[in-house]
């Protein structure tokens, strides 16, 4: 036994043996980690064995560049890359706690464009068990400096490196082989971070994505008038008639585009505690006059926000990696809704209570056409006023009614709320209704912000309501994305007493709400399976604004031929009769797994993946090589972004001039504001209230 040990320990002296040792403890900690962090959705023995081995060659060939370093340099350069690559792990699964992918080139380099608001997000996504990623390296450095491995400083032959890295390259092959018998097609038609690292790794992985974000920067280069015909003769094909009975029913109406953040359609007539959580939007979503979708699902990838945004405004689906409103919103060219509202009489605004570099908002929207963009600078301020992602929804709602009223009518006017954000934190002054109880902090703080947001839409329906505003207005309203994500199944499943919540339940619960309120609107709940890709063409119809030669990728949700096949950005779909997750099939309606497709079956979900596929291809062809600069729709005029300006001072200008038209509620209104009329309960108010009335009797 004794003979053994020194044996093993004489071994791990020399360099190959270090390296050995370095390789074993890397791979055991990432296979730890694929296991107990991810998701992966890994099946059957095969696929366990693929999981098991993918990790080595990477390893062996980032490792064994070591070996091509003399004496003590080869041990410090593993140790750096040990150090690196746990490092990228460890950030990874943070990222996919929350997010249920993995961080990819265009997600690092848009980063910029929401660090300001990630600091409080990560603090509560971060687990003690996280840090045991860097375990390995933490062996290996106790062990060289207490010496209970020596360095060998002994020169090794560039021969053996190169073999060592062949042997890698060798490994690697065989690797892919596996993968390929398994999943053919795995590196050309997935949509699906998850695949590549299930059957790969995270280090192949990242270089996949790396060759595809230059690839898609190669592609904008190279691209030209005939790339956009295709996607031309696709959408031609495919296009269905809207609704004839709803066109034009809110034609010269204005338009509000409600922003829910991250509120999920279970919310809607949910109690807790004996109370609903959304008595407001309950009331809204079972009136007569509101069109209520309830199989109405978020469509987003890593973008989330701006993915919802992208598809809600433009009818394009965000990217497979990144958000577009980052990677592209100042450079390409878009045709969305501001724009096309704009050139039919509309006055177009944003209202968001963050900094305007925020997804790249700033930027983007001039892009859009939108005539102002309402930032965090144009707000007030005070003690507690802000969420972490910009001002709470009453102070925001608030304060925006001074723009709103002075917006000259017909407007487009979109609010985009941020207090029911993740990690749903609440101070105890604006909680109206108590946690719930799964043992989950995310999950049980959701309730509370999902009451608050509420309580918000209540206050402001309410001023539009004094204001008369309401009668004049369509109000469509949306939930982003998801609210909880994957990695708190156990959570859903106990607040929403299903039991065994699976990858069926998550794919249901990716519904948000879509409703469209107007006074004297034909409404009603509607079944219709859609998505966010179909809200531009719903509203343009119900506008009166033709869009039969625009390229857009979603129908109106209303109209009878309305194709039900719901892509997800990953490409797994639902429609009204199977449910796609990775490589599972399930019925719709039932919830039940379909272990064996049968001909017919086979034959449906063949076609529902071909279009699913297609879509999303060319979506992206459309951004990744910026398209529409090619093609302008009859009637369409491109938009100068030159002609916008944010700025607070010309802002101010603008809206001044504005009044001489005579359209906004302010101008008719004789110049009287209708701010005093806005009833907010909001306690950072009546304390800033308070504190003033304060000073005054001094």
């Amino acid at each position: 036994m004794n003979q053994i040990g020194t044996k093993l320990r004489g071994f791990f002296n020399t360099r190959l043996g270090f390296l050995a040792l370095a390789i074993v403890l890397f791979w055991a900690k990432t296979y730890w980690a694929y296991q107990a962090k991810f998701n992966l959705g890994v099946t059957g023995s095969f696929q366990h064995l693929i999981l098991a081995i993918n990790p080595i060659p990477t390893t062996l060939f980032l490792f064994g560049i070591a070996l091509y370093m003399s004496g003590r340099k080869s041990y410090v350069t593993m140790l750096v890359i040990d150090a690196l690559t746990s490092v990228w792990l460890f950030a990874n699964v943070l990222y996919y706690r929350e997010f249920s992918d993995f961080l990819t080139f265009a997600l690092i380099k848009g980063s910029g464009a929401v660090s300001n608001n990630l600091n409080k997000g990560i603090m509560g996504i971060v687990q003690p068990t996280d840090f045991l990623v860097f375990v390995d390296v933490i062996i290996l450095i106790l062990l060289l400096a207490f010496k209970v491995i020596r360095m060998d400083i002994r020169p090794i032959k560039k021969r053996f490196a190169l073999g060592v890295s062949l042997l890698a390259v060798l490994m690697f092959g065989a690797n892919l082989a596996m993968a390929y018998s398994d999943r053919s097609g795995l590196l050309t038609r997935t949509f699906d971070n998850n695949y590549i690292v299930k059957y790969l790794g995270l280090n192949a992985y990242t270089v996949v994505d790396g060759v595809k974000t230059a690839k898609n920067s190669a592609t904008k280069a190279n691209a030209d008038s005939s790339d956009v015909k295709s996607v031309l003769n696709y959408l031609n094909k495919n296009r269905v008639a809207p609704n004839a009975e709803y066109t034009g029913v809110a034609k010269g109406k204005n338009v509000f585009i409600i922003h829910l953040e991250s509120l999920q359609q279970f919310m809607i007539d949910f109690k807790w505690d004996g109370q609903e959580v959304t008595p407001n939007l309950n009331k809204l979503y079972h009136e007569s006059d509101t069109l209520s979708f309830d199989n109405f699902f978020n469509q987003v990838g890593q973008g989330k926000t701006a993915d919802a945004e992208m598809m809600m405004e433009n009818s394009l689906f965000g990217l497979p990696e990144g958000a577009a409103m980052v990677t592209d919103g100042t450079t390409n060219t878009f045709q969305a809704a501001p724009a096309i509202l704009d050139q039919h009489g509309y006055t177009t605004a944003s209202f968001h209570g963050d900094v305007p570099s925020f997804w790249n908002r700033d930027n983007t929207y001039k892009s859009w056409g939108y005539d102002y963009f309402f930032s965090k600078n144009y707000f007030s301020s005070g003690k507690n006023y802000d969420v972490g992602y910009g001002l709470k929804d009453k102070i925001f709602l608030k304060d925006s009614a001074q723009y709103i009223e002075q917006l000259p009518q017909p407007f487009y006017a979109k609010m985009i709320t941020v207090t029911n954000h993740y990690p749903y934190t609440l101070d105890k002054a604006n909680q109206t209704i108590s946690k719930t109880d799964t043992g989950d902090d995310t999950v049980d703080g959701y309730v509370q912000t999902a009451r608050y947001l509420d309580e918000a839409m209540g206050e402001f329906f309410n001023w539009l309501k004094e204001t008369g505003l309401y009668d004049k207005s369509m109000i469509v309203l949306y939930g982003d994305h998801y609210g909880i994500s994957n990695n708190h199944k156990k959570a859903m499943a106990k607040l929403t007493n299903i039991s065994g919540f699976n990858d069926y339940n998550n794919a249901m619960y990716q519904r948000v709400p879509f409703m469209i309120h107007m006074p004297g609107l034909k409404g009603g709940i509607n079944h219709t399976y859609g998505g966010e890709i179909d809200a531009l063409p719903t509203i343009l119809n119900l506008l009166g604004v033709k869009d039969n030669n625009t390229v857009q990728f979603g129908s109106d949700l209303l109209s009878p031929n309305h194709p039900q096949t719901v892509a997800f950005r990953n490409g797994d779909f639902v429609t009204p009769d199977f449910t796609k997750v990775g490589s599972q099939y399930f019925n719709t309606s039932t919830g039940k797994k379909i272990s064996k497709l049968s001909a017919s079956q086979k034959k449906t979900v063949d076609a529902a993946t071909n279009r699913v596929t297609t879509e999303l291809s060319l979506s992206d062809r459309v951004i990744n090589g910026d398209l529409l600069r090619f093609y302008t729709p009859s009637g369409f005029k491109k938009v100068d972004r030159s002609d916008f300006s944010y700025k607070l001072t010309d802002t101010k200008k603008k809206l001044k001039a504005a009044q001489k038209d005579g359209t906004s509620l302010k101008a008719q209104n004789k110049g009287k504001s209708t701010v005093d009329e806005y009833k907010t309960d909001a306690p950072e108010l009546k304390s800033s209230s308070d504190d003033d009335s304060s000073d005054d009797s001094k």
